[in-house]
Protein backbone atom coordinates (compact mmCIF):
# COMPACT_ATOMS: atom_id res chain seq x y z
CA UNK A 1 0.00 0.00 0.00
CA UNK A 2 1.38 3.41 -0.91
CA UNK A 3 2.19 5.49 2.16
CA UNK A 4 -0.08 8.36 1.07
CA UNK A 5 -2.99 5.96 0.55
CA UNK A 6 -2.44 4.42 3.98
CA UNK A 7 -2.55 7.88 5.55
CA UNK A 8 -5.86 8.58 3.83
CA UNK A 9 -7.32 5.24 4.94
CA UNK A 10 -6.33 6.01 8.53
CA UNK A 11 -7.79 9.51 8.25
CA UNK A 12 -11.12 8.12 7.05
CA UNK A 13 -11.22 5.62 9.92
CA UNK A 14 -10.51 8.44 12.38
CA UNK A 15 -13.13 10.79 10.91
CA UNK A 16 -15.94 8.22 10.79
CA UNK A 17 -15.15 7.10 14.32
CA UNK A 18 -15.52 10.70 15.47
CA UNK A 19 -18.77 11.06 13.52
CA UNK A 20 -20.25 8.05 15.31
CA UNK A 21 -19.31 9.48 18.72
CA UNK A 22 -20.66 12.91 17.85
CA UNK A 23 -23.93 11.47 16.60
CA UNK A 24 -24.32 9.42 19.79
CA UNK A 25 -23.87 12.55 21.89
CA UNK A 26 -26.25 14.55 19.72
CA UNK A 27 -29.02 11.95 19.91
CA UNK A 28 -28.42 11.51 23.65
CA UNK A 29 -28.73 15.22 24.38
CA UNK A 30 -31.49 16.04 21.87
CA UNK A 31 -33.69 12.95 22.21
CA UNK A 32 -32.83 11.39 25.57
CA UNK A 33 -31.60 8.04 26.94
CA UNK A 34 -34.57 5.95 25.83
CA UNK A 35 -34.28 6.97 22.19
CA UNK A 36 -30.50 6.54 21.99
CA UNK A 37 -30.82 3.13 23.66
CA UNK A 38 -33.43 2.03 21.12
CA UNK A 39 -31.23 3.34 18.31
CA UNK A 40 -28.20 1.39 19.57
CA UNK A 41 -30.29 -1.77 19.85
CA UNK A 42 -31.43 -1.48 16.23
CA UNK A 43 -27.98 -0.52 14.97
CA UNK A 44 -26.21 -3.42 16.65
CA UNK A 45 -28.88 -5.93 15.72
CA UNK A 46 -28.46 -4.83 12.10
CA UNK A 47 -24.67 -5.05 12.37
CA UNK A 48 -25.02 -8.49 13.95
CA UNK A 49 -27.24 -9.84 11.19
CA UNK A 50 -24.92 -8.38 8.53
CA UNK A 51 -21.58 -9.47 9.97
CA UNK A 52 -21.70 -12.15 12.67
CA UNK A 53 -22.11 -15.50 10.95
CA UNK A 54 -20.55 -14.36 7.67
CA UNK A 55 -17.27 -13.60 9.49
CA UNK A 56 -16.85 -16.89 11.33
CA UNK A 57 -14.86 -18.63 8.60
CA UNK A 58 -12.77 -15.52 7.87
CA UNK A 59 -11.75 -15.42 11.54
CA UNK A 60 -11.06 -19.15 11.81
CA UNK A 61 -13.84 -19.80 14.37
CA UNK A 62 -15.81 -22.61 12.75
CA UNK A 63 -15.92 -25.79 14.81
CA UNK A 64 -15.11 -24.17 18.17
CA UNK A 65 -17.43 -24.47 21.21
CA UNK A 66 -19.99 -21.69 20.91
CA UNK A 67 -19.07 -19.75 24.07
CA UNK A 68 -15.40 -19.80 23.08
CA UNK A 69 -16.13 -18.87 19.46
CA UNK A 70 -18.31 -15.92 20.47
CA UNK A 71 -15.75 -14.51 22.88
CA UNK A 72 -12.97 -14.88 20.33
CA UNK A 73 -15.16 -13.31 17.67
CA UNK A 74 -15.61 -10.16 19.72
CA UNK A 75 -11.91 -9.93 20.48
CA UNK A 76 -10.83 -10.43 16.86
CA UNK A 77 -13.47 -8.27 15.16
CA UNK A 78 -13.02 -5.40 17.59
CA UNK A 79 -9.24 -5.61 17.46
CA UNK A 80 -9.38 -5.19 13.67
CA UNK A 81 -11.36 -2.01 14.22
CA UNK A 82 -8.76 -0.68 16.66
CA UNK A 83 -10.69 -1.62 19.80
CA UNK A 84 -8.71 -3.14 22.65
CA UNK A 85 -10.42 -6.28 24.01
CA UNK A 86 -8.98 -9.08 26.13
CA UNK A 87 -9.96 -12.75 26.06
CA UNK A 88 -10.04 -15.14 29.03
CA UNK A 89 -11.19 -18.72 28.52
CA UNK A 90 -12.51 -20.30 31.70
CA UNK A 91 -13.85 -23.46 30.04
CA UNK A 92 -15.38 -24.63 26.77
CA UNK A 93 -18.72 -23.36 28.05
CA UNK A 94 -17.62 -20.08 29.62
CA UNK A 95 -15.36 -17.50 27.98
CA UNK A 96 -14.78 -13.88 28.97
CA UNK A 97 -14.25 -10.60 27.15
CA UNK A 98 -13.05 -7.38 28.74
CA UNK A 99 -12.92 -4.08 26.85
CA UNK A 100 -9.92 -2.01 27.94
CA UNK A 101 -9.74 1.74 28.33
CA UNK A 102 -9.66 4.08 26.51
CA UNK A 103 -12.96 2.89 25.07
CA UNK A 104 -13.28 3.21 21.28
CA UNK A 105 -17.05 3.60 21.49
CA UNK A 106 -16.75 6.50 23.97
CA UNK A 107 -13.35 7.98 23.15
CA UNK A 108 -12.11 10.88 25.25
CA UNK A 109 -14.71 12.86 27.25
CA UNK A 110 -17.53 11.18 25.29
CA UNK A 111 -17.60 8.51 28.00
CA UNK A 112 -19.06 11.11 30.39
CA UNK A 113 -21.88 12.17 28.05
CA UNK A 114 -23.37 8.89 26.86
CA UNK A 115 -26.06 7.23 29.01
CA UNK A 116 -25.92 3.60 30.12
CA UNK A 117 -28.82 2.85 27.78
CA UNK A 118 -26.30 2.90 24.92
CA UNK A 119 -24.39 -0.13 26.19
CA UNK A 120 -27.61 -1.88 27.22
CA UNK A 121 -28.83 -1.35 23.66
CA UNK A 122 -25.85 -2.95 21.98
CA UNK A 123 -25.68 -5.80 24.50
CA UNK A 124 -29.29 -6.67 23.71
CA UNK A 125 -28.89 -6.03 20.00
CA UNK A 126 -25.77 -8.12 19.47
CA UNK A 127 -24.48 -10.11 22.43
CA UNK A 128 -27.84 -11.49 23.51
CA UNK A 129 -28.55 -12.64 19.95
CA UNK A 130 -25.42 -14.74 19.40
CA UNK A 131 -27.05 -17.94 20.60
CA UNK A 132 -30.09 -17.33 18.39
CA UNK A 133 -27.92 -16.85 15.30
CA UNK A 134 -25.90 -19.97 16.11
CA UNK A 135 -29.05 -22.03 16.69
CA UNK A 136 -28.01 -22.63 20.30
CA UNK A 137 -30.84 -21.69 22.71
CA UNK A 138 -28.61 -22.46 25.75
CA UNK A 139 -26.07 -19.72 24.98
CA UNK A 140 -26.30 -16.36 26.72
CA UNK A 141 -24.17 -13.40 27.80
CA UNK A 142 -23.59 -12.28 31.39
CA UNK A 143 -22.44 -8.68 31.97
CA UNK A 144 -20.43 -8.15 35.17
CA UNK A 145 -19.28 -4.52 34.65
CA UNK A 146 -20.24 -1.51 32.53
CA UNK A 147 -18.62 1.75 31.49
CA UNK A 148 -21.03 4.52 32.50
CA UNK A 149 -21.51 3.09 35.98
CA UNK A 150 -17.87 3.77 36.90
CA UNK A 151 -16.89 0.12 37.28
CA UNK A 152 -13.92 -1.40 35.41
CA UNK A 153 -15.29 -1.11 31.89
CA UNK A 154 -17.45 -3.37 29.80
CA UNK A 155 -16.77 -6.94 30.84
CA UNK A 156 -18.65 -10.22 30.89
CA UNK A 157 -18.75 -13.76 29.60
CA UNK A 158 -20.52 -15.99 27.14
CA UNK A 159 -21.92 -19.03 28.88
CA UNK A 160 -23.62 -22.16 27.64
CA UNK A 161 -26.19 -23.32 30.20
CA UNK A 162 -27.67 -26.77 30.78
CA UNK A 163 -31.11 -25.65 29.59
CA UNK A 164 -32.69 -23.46 26.95
CA UNK A 165 -32.87 -19.79 27.87
CA UNK A 166 -35.99 -17.66 27.71
CA UNK A 167 -35.71 -14.48 25.64
CA UNK A 168 -35.24 -12.29 28.72
CA UNK A 169 -32.46 -14.59 29.99
CA UNK A 170 -30.16 -14.22 26.98
CA UNK A 171 -28.68 -11.10 28.58
CA UNK A 172 -28.07 -11.23 32.32
CA UNK A 173 -26.20 -9.09 34.86
CA UNK A 174 -24.01 -10.43 37.66
CA UNK A 175 -22.29 -7.40 39.14
CA UNK A 176 -19.46 -8.28 41.49
CA UNK A 177 -18.00 -11.18 39.53
CA UNK A 178 -14.41 -10.69 38.39
CA UNK A 179 -12.72 -12.11 35.29
CA UNK A 180 -9.93 -14.67 35.56
CA UNK A 181 -6.32 -13.47 35.06
CA UNK A 182 -5.38 -12.41 31.55
CA UNK A 183 -2.91 -14.65 29.73
CA UNK A 184 -1.45 -13.06 26.57
CA UNK A 185 -0.35 -16.50 25.36
CA UNK A 186 -3.97 -17.51 24.65
CA UNK A 187 -5.11 -14.19 23.15
CA UNK A 188 -6.58 -15.04 19.72
CA UNK A 189 -5.21 -13.53 16.50
CA UNK A 190 -6.62 -13.59 12.95
CA UNK A 191 -5.29 -16.12 10.43
CA UNK A 192 -2.03 -14.58 9.17
CA UNK A 193 -2.45 -15.99 5.67
CA UNK A 194 -5.69 -14.02 5.25
CA UNK A 195 -5.08 -10.80 7.21
CA UNK A 196 -2.04 -8.83 6.11
CA UNK A 197 -1.27 -5.18 6.96
CA UNK A 198 -3.19 -3.79 4.00
CA UNK A 199 -6.34 -5.76 4.75
CA UNK A 200 -6.21 -4.88 8.44
CA UNK A 201 -5.94 -1.15 7.67
CA UNK A 202 -8.97 -1.34 5.39
CA UNK A 203 -10.86 -3.40 7.96
CA UNK A 204 -10.32 -0.66 10.56
CA UNK A 205 -11.67 1.95 8.14
CA UNK A 206 -14.65 -0.17 7.13
CA UNK A 207 -15.40 -0.91 10.79
CA UNK A 208 -15.97 2.79 11.47
CA UNK A 209 -17.74 3.46 8.17
CA UNK A 210 -20.18 0.59 8.65
CA UNK A 211 -21.35 2.10 11.93
CA UNK A 212 -22.27 5.26 10.01
CA UNK A 213 -23.87 3.42 7.07
CA UNK A 214 -26.01 1.27 9.32
CA UNK A 215 -26.32 3.83 12.10
CA UNK A 216 -28.03 6.54 10.06
CA UNK A 217 -30.60 4.15 8.62
CA UNK A 218 -31.23 2.62 12.04
CA UNK A 219 -31.67 6.12 13.48
CA UNK A 220 -34.26 6.92 10.80
CA UNK A 221 -36.23 3.85 11.85
CA UNK A 222 -36.42 5.24 15.40
CA UNK A 223 -37.01 8.99 14.94
CA UNK A 224 -38.13 9.19 11.30
CA UNK A 225 -36.36 10.18 8.10
CA UNK A 226 -36.70 13.95 8.46
CA UNK A 227 -35.31 14.18 11.99
CA UNK A 228 -32.57 11.64 11.22
CA UNK A 229 -31.48 13.82 8.31
CA UNK A 230 -31.50 16.89 10.56
CA UNK A 231 -29.51 15.43 13.46
CA UNK A 232 -27.31 13.26 11.25
CA UNK A 233 -26.44 16.20 9.02
CA UNK A 234 -25.75 18.62 11.86
CA UNK A 235 -23.51 16.13 13.66
CA UNK A 236 -21.63 15.46 10.42
CA UNK A 237 -21.10 19.17 9.73
CA UNK A 238 -19.77 19.78 13.22
CA UNK A 239 -17.45 16.78 13.08
CA UNK A 240 -16.18 17.70 9.62
CA UNK A 241 -15.30 21.17 10.89
CA UNK A 242 -13.84 19.97 14.19
CA UNK A 243 -11.61 17.38 12.52
CA UNK A 244 -10.52 19.18 9.34
CA UNK A 245 -7.18 20.36 10.69
CA UNK A 246 -6.42 16.95 12.16
CA UNK A 247 -7.33 14.94 9.08
CA UNK A 248 -5.57 17.45 6.80
CA UNK A 249 -2.46 16.97 8.88
CA UNK A 250 -2.78 13.19 8.63
CA UNK A 251 -2.76 13.34 4.80
CA UNK A 252 -0.35 16.30 4.45
CA UNK A 253 -3.03 18.52 2.91
CA UNK A 254 -2.84 22.32 2.79
CA UNK A 255 -5.35 24.83 4.14
CA UNK A 256 -5.45 27.10 1.10
CA UNK A 257 -7.61 27.98 -1.88
CA UNK A 258 -10.15 25.99 -3.83
CA UNK A 259 -7.47 23.82 -5.48
CA UNK A 260 -6.09 22.84 -2.08
CA UNK A 261 -9.62 22.04 -0.88
CA UNK A 262 -10.16 19.87 -3.96
CA UNK A 263 -6.89 18.03 -3.27
CA UNK A 264 -8.04 17.40 0.31
CA UNK A 265 -11.32 15.89 -0.90
CA UNK A 266 -9.60 13.80 -3.58
CA UNK A 267 -7.14 12.33 -1.10
CA UNK A 268 -9.81 11.65 1.50
CA UNK A 269 -12.08 9.98 -1.05
CA UNK A 270 -9.15 7.84 -2.22
CA UNK A 271 -8.84 6.70 1.39
CA UNK A 272 -12.30 5.15 0.99
CA UNK A 273 -11.27 3.31 -2.15
CA UNK A 274 -13.23 5.71 -4.37
CA UNK A 275 -11.76 7.30 -7.50
CA UNK A 276 -11.68 11.11 -7.40
CA UNK A 277 -10.64 13.52 -10.15
CA UNK A 278 -10.23 17.31 -9.73
CA UNK A 279 -10.71 20.03 -12.32
CA UNK A 280 -10.43 23.77 -11.75
CA UNK A 281 -11.19 27.15 -13.22
CA UNK A 282 -10.75 30.65 -11.81
CA UNK A 283 -12.27 30.76 -8.32
CA UNK A 284 -13.81 27.31 -8.48
CA UNK A 285 -12.84 23.63 -8.36
CA UNK A 286 -14.85 20.49 -9.09
CA UNK A 287 -14.16 17.01 -7.75
CA UNK A 288 -15.82 14.02 -9.37
CA UNK A 289 -16.02 11.10 -6.96
CA UNK A 290 -16.83 7.64 -8.31
CA UNK A 291 -17.63 4.46 -6.41
CA UNK A 292 -19.46 5.89 -3.38
CA UNK A 293 -18.39 3.18 -0.94
CA UNK A 294 -20.37 4.94 1.79
CA UNK A 295 -23.67 3.88 0.17
CA UNK A 296 -22.57 0.82 -1.80
CA UNK A 297 -25.21 -1.94 -1.89
CA UNK A 298 -27.67 0.02 0.27
CA UNK A 299 -31.34 0.20 -0.81
CA UNK A 300 -31.98 3.51 -2.53
CA UNK A 301 -34.17 4.92 0.25
CA UNK A 302 -31.43 4.26 2.81
CA UNK A 303 -28.68 5.42 0.46
CA UNK A 304 -30.37 8.81 0.05
CA UNK A 305 -30.46 9.42 3.81
CA UNK A 306 -26.88 8.29 4.37
CA UNK A 307 -25.45 10.33 1.50
CA UNK A 308 -27.32 13.50 2.45
CA UNK A 309 -26.01 13.33 6.01
CA UNK A 310 -22.51 12.17 5.06
CA UNK A 311 -22.06 15.04 2.59
CA UNK A 312 -22.21 17.43 5.54
CA UNK A 313 -18.84 16.11 6.75
CA UNK A 314 -17.23 17.83 3.79
CA UNK A 315 -19.28 21.02 4.14
CA UNK A 316 -18.01 21.12 7.71
CA UNK A 317 -14.45 20.74 6.44
CA UNK A 318 -14.97 23.73 4.13
CA UNK A 319 -16.33 25.79 7.06
CA UNK A 320 -13.16 25.18 9.09
CA UNK A 321 -10.69 26.49 6.52
CA UNK A 322 -9.04 29.92 6.76
CA UNK A 323 -10.55 30.97 3.41
CA UNK A 324 -14.22 30.09 3.78
CA UNK A 325 -15.62 28.04 0.95
CA UNK A 326 -18.98 27.01 -0.41
CA UNK A 327 -19.66 23.40 -1.31
CA UNK A 328 -22.49 21.97 -3.37
CA UNK A 329 -22.90 18.50 -4.77
CA UNK A 330 -24.92 16.56 -7.30
CA UNK A 331 -25.29 12.80 -7.50
CA UNK A 332 -25.40 10.83 -10.72
CA UNK A 333 -25.84 7.12 -9.96
CA UNK A 334 -22.72 5.89 -8.18
CA UNK A 335 -20.81 9.15 -8.59
CA UNK A 336 -20.99 12.65 -7.13
CA UNK A 337 -19.70 15.97 -8.45
CA UNK A 338 -18.56 18.33 -5.70
CA UNK A 339 -18.32 22.04 -6.59
CA UNK A 340 -16.06 24.18 -4.39
CA UNK A 341 -16.14 27.97 -4.48
CA UNK A 342 -15.03 30.90 -2.35
CA UNK A 343 -17.52 32.60 -0.03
Amino acid sequence: MAEENRKAIDAQAHLHHAYLLGLQLMVSTRKGPGVVGDWMFRLFRRQHLDKFLSSFDKLGLNGLPHAVACARYHVLSNDMGGVGVEYMEESERKAWVRFRYPRWMYDGPTVCGVPVEVSRGFLKGWYAHNGVSLGNPRLGYVCVSEDMTGEFGLCGYFREYDRDLAEDERLQFAKGELPPPFDPAVQPSPPEDQWNEVRLAKASRNYAMDYIRNGLTALASVIGDEEARSLGGLAARLIGAQYFSETAGMIDAEDGGVEAAADYLCTMFAGMGDAATPTSQPGEAIVRQEGLRIIRDLPEEEAAIVLECWAELWQGAMNAQRRLKSLSWERDGDSVSWRIGLR
